[in-house]
């Protein structure tokens, strides 16, 4: 027994060395955690600048691209995949369809192969909404996992240009116990956003605070994610609703009435380091593990933004 523990020690220090390595480091970009939480509050909601358009019909996919990415999920992320991606070489009507649910149509993602339905519309200026909730089923190698897809927006570039599976852009995660998270989708996006250190966090423990410092969000660095402020997402099987207000380079995501994040500065960096901003672009609907179902999404213009209200802490 104690040399089974030796042993079991020996393999864990590693790991549990690098998360205090990964916890410092956010102390440091972040500071000290707050005493308190808070709890955020939408107020002055823009209204409509312009007529409401569908970019759902309720009957067809119209509208919508699909792209796939690798046959195995599991070799998304790896340097040398080994083969090419799917891309549109295979009817994908296995993957992305219309069906009932709830005695209505909606947009049915399966989840097993990883890529994404993209919007032909390029937006800006805008409010998104739409409705989601959670399927049966979720996938290798994430079927041990929460339920993990995205919203992403100000998408742009070429299919596949995000580990062939995606477009550069900025996600809206939809993922089991954070939905909201802000994430750079590609390393040549930036955003920005203000953060406070949480320990109870997986690295890399930033989550979103109205008044918290000051961060560059940049992919393949500690400050690749921000988690929301709170988790407001409903129980698997309830329909959830996602507003996403977007103005010029400026965004803030909302899930069922709570605002959960504020990001600004959106941009894309050039090979020279220069950076220009990122102002508008499709929206994908994430194919990343779990069966998912979409539906009511519509999108209006707006010309100005809600403001995040901040109690406690």
């Amino acid at each position: 027994m104690v040399v089974k523990r030796t042993l079991l020690a020996a393999l864990l220090i590693p790991a549990a060395a690098l998360a205090q390595e990964s916890a410092e480091q956010a102390r440091a970009i972040a500071g000290a955690p707050p005493a308190t939480a808070q709890r955020l509050t939408i107020a002055d909601l823009p209204a409509p600048a312009g007529k409401a358009t569908a970019l759902f019909d309720g009957r067809s996919l119209k509208g919508w691209q699909p792209w796939l990415g690798y046959t195995d999920p599991a070799v998304t992320y790896k340097a040398s995949p080994g083969s090419a991606p799917i891309g549109t070489g295979r009817d994908t009507s296995g993957d992305f369809a219309v069906r009932q649910i709830d005695g209505a149509p909606a947009i049915w993602v399966k989840g097993e192969t990883w890529g994404s339905l993209v919007h032909h519309a390029d937006l800006r200026d805008y409010h998104l909404r739409l409705q989601y909730k959670w399927g049966a089923t979720t996938w290798a190698p994430r079927e041990r996992l929460p339920q993990n897809n995205g919203l992403l927006y100000h998408t742009h570039g070429k299919p596949g240009d995000v580990f062939g599976t995606w477009r550069p852009s900025v996600e809206f995660e939809i993922m089991k116990g954070s939905t909201g998270m802000i994430v750079t989708v590609g390393t040549k996006v930036r955003a920005q956003t203000t953060v406070a250190f949480d320990p109870s966090l997986i690295a890399p423990h930033l989550r979103f605070r109205m008044g918290g410092r000051a961060i560059d969000m940049i992919n393949g660095t500690p400050t690749w994610n921000v988690e929301g402020a709170s988790d407001a997402e409903r129980p698997v099987g309830e329909w959830n609703t996602l507003d996403l207000y977007v103005l010029g380079d400026h965004a803030i995501h909302v899930v069922n009435g709570v605002p959960v994040a504020e990001v600004r500065g959106l941009a894309t960096i050039a090979p020279d380091g220069t950076r220009s901003p990122l102002t508008h672009g499709h929206i994908q609907l994430q194919s990343e593990g779990a069966e998912t179902w979409f539906r009511g999404i519509t999108v209006e213009p707006i010309r100005s933004l809600p403001r995040i209200v901040a109690a406690g802490g």
